[in-house]
């Protein structure tokens, strides 16, 4: 597997898609995830600002409503069956269980799974958005980061200080080293890169992980789910 960085993270997290989900995805780089899905994996992309059916920036010549935008405020193309409603009706529908998967990404999840990702002490914010209401409504999290910042700080912590945007909320950590499932018994160390090492992704994770006997390869994910032939 050629994909790297922002790309390679993208692509594994799309893997966690089945076919008629309804997917929520976050503001940047969870967009990516767009670009790869399996082949025979359809998804409905909701947007909590009141859309649900998008499939991601047009393509040259393709037209697009102005209107009609993703979460990030960018046009977005309204597939066939698409619809368009109201903030009340979006966050009933958020709230009452109806997202199978959100994405999004973080500043950091600490090693319960809480996730804090809307502010930085001390510096300013828009706020929150609809991120409470999707990682508590949701039934399955997951978040998309580098593995640590660009200082080498920690964005996997074993507790976070910052103002949390839910508790014990995420269940996988998607990076461009490793998988990581948080679980009642705590966070496992459910695949790595083959451009890593179990030592490495210990050492930049700043809680402690479960770590079984067998880790596979991220890059082996296509012939385990059966995507492709071994």
């Amino acid at each position: 597997m050629e994909l790297t960085g922002k790309e390679f993270i993208a692509y594994r997290t799309a893997r966690f898609f089945k076919d008629g989900d309804i997917v929520n995805l976050g503001i940047g780089m969870p967009t990516k995830c767009l670009d790869y899905l399996p082949e025979g994996v359809d998804v409905w992309i909701d947007s909590e600002n009141g859309v649900v059916g998008l499939t991601g920036a047009p393509k040259e010549g393709e037209y697009a409503d102005p209107n009609v935008v993703d979460a990030g405020g960018k046009t977005s193309v309204l597939r066939v069956g698409g619809a368009c409603f109201d903030s009340f009706t979006s966050f009933g529908y958020i709230r009452g269980g109806h997202i199978d998967i959100t994405v999004l990404g973080c500043y950091e999840v600490d090693g319960e799974g809480s996730l804090a990702n809307w502010m930085i002490p001390g510096k300013a914010a828009a706020g929150m958005g609809g991120a409470m209401d999707l990682v508590s409504g949701s039934k399955t999290t997951i978040v998309m980061t580098n593995h640590t910042a660009k200082d080498g700080a920690f964005k996997i912590v074993d507790k976070t200080e910052m103002p949390l945007t839910g508790w014990r909320c995420v269940d996988y950590v998607v990076s461009e080293l490793a998988v990581i499932h948080f679980t009642e018994a705590g966070a496992v160390l459910e695949e790595i890169s083959n451009r890593t090492t179990i030592e490495e992704v210990v050492a930049k994770t700043g809680c402690k992980l479960i770590i079984p006997e067998n880790v596979p390869y991220m890059e082996d994910i296509d012939v385990r789910m059966g995507y492709a032939k071994a």
